[in-house]
Order: structure tokens, then sequence, then C-alpha cells
């Protein structure tokens, strides 16, 4: 089974995400944003690692706060995060490394301009996290 999938949605992009634990559940949200976003046109080498910190008052504000920092590195560093990995999060802090290649490397497919908090859910049931998520497209 894929880890996300592409939900209907009158004029954003809605996606609902699965994992086996919370930190899954926001690398898996991060990977998909990315995925939808842009293709690999170029094997990217020249990886560069950053990292990211994010503070919220809660976990939903947590994971919105999350995909948007990554998408406000990825316009103003000009690259594609393909890589992450969560090195601590709690309820109000995550702190995870990203690694991105050029965006000269990839082919862009559809730009997310935001996470949004509309409609956002993010559960836990039968062993699994899931999200859904509607991004400003």
């Amino acid at each position: 089974m894929k880890y996300y999938e592409i939900l209907d949605h009158t004029a954003d992009l809605r996606i609902l995400v699965r994992a086996k634990d919370l930190k899954g559940l926001f690398i898996n949200a991060a990977r998909a944003m990315f995925e939808i976003m842009a293709t690999r046109a170029k094997d990217v080498a020249d990886k560069k690692k950053v990292t990211v910190t994010v503070t919220a008052a809660n976990v939903e504000e947590l994971f919105v706060a999350w995909l948007n920092e990554l998408l406000y590195l990825s316009a103003t560093s000009n690259v594609v995060f393909t890589d992450f990995t969560v090195e601590a999060l709690g309820e109000t802090s995550l702190r995870a490394v990203a690694a991105a290649g050029p965006s000269k490397n990839f082919t862009l497919l559809k730009d997310i301009k935001a996470a949004t908090y509309h409609a956002l859910s993010i559960t836990q049931a039968a062993g699994e996290w899931q999200a859904q998520v509607i991004f400003d497209v």
C-alpha cells in the first residue's frame, strides 16, 4: 500500500498520509508533498542537508508548521527536498534533517503554496497514524 493518496477536493489538493508512528507520519507527509511537486530529472549527487526546527502549540500546528517551513526553505534555497530524518519530536517541537538537491535537477509538476489548517486531521487507530491535509495550490 502506498503511504499517501490524493483525495478529491474542489479547488486545492488534499492528501491522506499513513505511517506506523508519528515520526513516520511527519516524514511521509513531507515526502508526499515533494513527490507531488517535483520529479527527479537528473541523478542528485550533490545533496544539501538542512537542519529544520519548528515549534507550535500542539501536534496539528506542528505538522502544518513543518510542511510550511520545508516549502519556505525549498523556495528560498531553490532546492527540492528528497530525504528526511526526524531527530526529535514532541507535542510542540520538532527537529529534523532534510536533504535536498538543486531545483535544476528536477522537473516541477505542481506548485504547492502552503499547507493549510482547513479540515486538517491527525489520528491514530489500529496501530497506524493517518493525517489529512489540504495544500493551497
